[in-house]
């Protein structure tokens, strides 16, 4: 499983730029609305949930400060009724803690049982998306574009959408 330092080496292997701000651990959009960001248009808040039948799993990401809808997110997407996932889900599929859930945390995800929705608003310039390393105390800012190649070079589904 890929840790922060991992997230580092992978990114600079694939020659995709990023800026990042070290801070204190954050779980929460609250907790990152208290630290100063660089650019807090781009910061991500994501979920992670799976269908009523654990057969399915999908990681919303979405701007920080929007809220969404489960309910309108399934008759949207044609999914089953939505849940959060567990703890153990999101440890054993992409090797995180909660509080820690990241796009990045995908590339752990080596069945490639994660279907990912990425709110279109993030290609708006600047057309950076602000995530966690696979660890919540830093923010990463990349392109939006960059994350979306990486992600579909290790063979997730990524669809854009709006959110």
């Amino acid at each position: 499983m890929m840790d922060k330092q991992g997230v580092y080496r992978f990114l600079r292997e694939q020659g995709v730029e990023y800026e990042c701000v070290e801070h204190p651990a954050a779980c929460n959009m609250e907790e990152m609305s208290h630290i100063p960001l660089p650019h807090p248009e781009a910061d991500a808040k994501n979920l992670f949930v799976r269908d009523d039948r654990k057969r399915n799993y999908y990681l919303i990401t979405v701007k920080g400060d929007k809220r969404v809808d489960l309910k309108a997110f399934r008759r949207a997407h044609g999914t089953r009724s939505l849940r959060f996932a567990s703890a153990e889900d999101l440890a054993s599929i992409l090797g995180l803690l909660p509080g820690h859930v990241t796009p990045l945390g995908l590339l752990n995800d080596r069945e490639r049982r994660v279907k990912a929705y990425l709110d279109a608003a993030f290609l708006e310039a600047p057309g950076l998306v602000g995530v966690h390393p696979n660890e919540n105390t830093a923010t990463l800012f990349l392109k939006t574009e960059d994350l979306i190649r990486i992600l579909k070079d290790h063979g997730t589904d990524v669809e854009l959408t709006e959110l």
